[in-house]
């Protein structure tokens, strides 16, 4: 702990101009003195340390002072190359693997213990994401159009965006862009992009802000929701919501209550556990419901007389 957190001092002083024992020892949760021992043992290291007493005074390093080599402990290399593994999950590229060969052989003697993170985020769709995930990198990079084809709930549209961001969130890849078409910046589901393409059209940088990721920025709620589960799905949705969104009843049935933001997928959503689930409220969903299954079943009468007059 201690040479981390003398490590993590030097850290501090070499990106502040200035600080303090008593910040220091409130960053590192020690004692002042236990700082103050800490300074010592680092300018007995060779470190050109001065401090000051009094107004104005404080701890910094002497002015030309330089590290040859970044500051890192194990932790911290072990956790660059857990990044640098779940990004080549995805890359269609040797460019990921050959950057963490290079870190691996400067780094052998450095780099202690076993893999404690691994990350994987390619999907089932590695094959189709990874050349369009590399496309919008040098997109990206070359400050290039990109034109696709988007398929949306709202229906299919030919696009052409200025690509600012690639985001991994809620188990998918997006893009977040400026699009022409809307004037405006949009977040596009990398799934649902076909036929990307780099145009030889270049774009000059607008002030793009990061994307609002929030729960609550992208899917608003708004359709209050009650449902009645059976003890069974009780794993799929602690899964999918957390614990604190249902309550047991004495019968052993889960209600399940949340807000949606969607109709169609809600009613998507609660299909998928077939008489497993009910919908309590709202009225317009229950009947949404309903009207589905009843349409569901002539369509399973319709394909069996079909398949008996086939016979």
């Amino acid at each position: 702990m201690k040479i981390d957190r003398l490590i993590g001092i030097l850290s501090v002083l070499l990106q502040k101009e200035k600080t303090t024992a008593p910040e220091l020892a409130e960053r590192f949760e020690v004692s002042k003195r236990t700082i103050n021992r800490d300074i010592e043992d680092l300018c007995r290291a060779g470190i050109p340390i001065r401090t000051a007493q009094g107004t104005g005074g404080g701890i910094s390093i002497m002015d030309g002072y330089r590290m040859d080599r970044i500051i890192l402990t194990s932790k911290d290399m072990q956790m660059i190359l857990a990044g640098l593994r779940s990004l080549d999950s995805v890359s269609g590229s040797s460019y990921y693997g050959q950057l963490m060969e290079k870190i691996q052989a400067g780094s052998s003697e450095f780099i202690t213990g076993r893999d404690s993170i691994l990350i994987d985020l390619s999907s089932w769709y590695r094959d189709s994401l990874a050349p369009k995930i590399e496309m919008i990198q040098d997109a990206i990079a070359d400050r290039s159009l990109i034109k696709f084809r988007y398929y949306a709930p709202s229906g299919e549209s030919e696009r052409t965006v200025e690509p600012y961001y690639l985001v991994f969130r809620w188990s998918s890849w997006y893009l977040w862009a400026w699009c022409l078409k809307s004037k405006d910046f949009r977040l596009f589901k990398l799934n649902r992009m076909d036929g990307v393409q780099i145009t030889e059209r270049n774009f000059e940088c607008r002030d793009a802000t990061m994307p609002d990721l929030s729960n609550e920025k992208i899917f608003p709620g708004g359709i209050k929701v009650k449902a009645l589960f059976e003890a069974d799905q009780k794993w799929r949705l602690v899964e999918e919501f957390g614990t604190s969104c249902f309550t047991e009843n004495e019968d052993g049935r889960l209600l399940f209550t949340a807000d949606y933001t969607d109709m169609e997928n809600l009613i998507t959503w609660i299909l998928t556990f077939g008489d497993k689930a009910e919908v309590i409220e709202p009225e317009e969903v229950r009947e949404k419901v309903r009207t589905t299954i009843e349409a569901m079943i002539k369509n399973y009468r319709r394909n069996k007389r079909h398949e008996i007059s086939l016979d």
